[in-house]
């Protein structure tokens, strides 16, 4: 991830910063408790809650120097600003899928936050390219496997 800017709503930052509070100093904690149990247990060649233990210990630094990252290289979305002309990182944006004629309302939000289930689709998904930077009533068309093509009907 190294130079590249991570979208995140203050929301998202929050999350970030209290996962990698919690990782640095509960969990690797832990872990360095169950890297001293299993070291009691003796020979550590053949000793598979040592192995576990490494194991579990290599993913904790690794998601916690992933949040470093994140959080040296973070970009707040402005979420303040409702009511653009145009679909921009943070908007809330109502489209019409012109096969189906349904109706989807979605936030655009960095990749990090991403939950398309609960209506957050990455900036970085066809759906969010296609229509950013563009106004009410703009038929646009995705482009991926089976193209589609969607209008936006309404931009918070």
């Amino acid at each position: 991830m190294a130079e590249n800017k991570i979208y995140v709503t203050e929301e998202g930052l929050k999350k970030l910063q209290d996962e990698y509070e919690y990782d640095v100093h509960v969990v690797r904690e832990e872990v360095k408790q169950e890297l001293a149990e299993a070291r009691a247990l003796g020979d550590l060649s053949e000793n598979a809650d040592y192995d576990a233990a490494r194991d579990k210990q290599a993913q904790v630094e690794a998601r916690i120097a992933e949040l470093q990252d994140m959080l040296a290289h973070y970009e707040i979305i402005d979420t303040s600003k409702g009511g653009s002309k145009t679909v921009r990182l943070g908007s809330t944006v109502t489209i019409e899928f012109l096969d189906t004629k349904e109706e989807q309302t979605y936030q655009i939000v960095g990749s990090t936050e991403a939950d398309p289930l609960n209506g957050r689709i990455s900036n970085e998904t066809p759906l969010a390219q296609a229509i950013m930077d563009k106004k009410v009533g703009t038929t646009v068309k995705v482009s991926v496997k089976n193209p589609y093509e969607v209008i936006i009907v309404k931009i918070q």
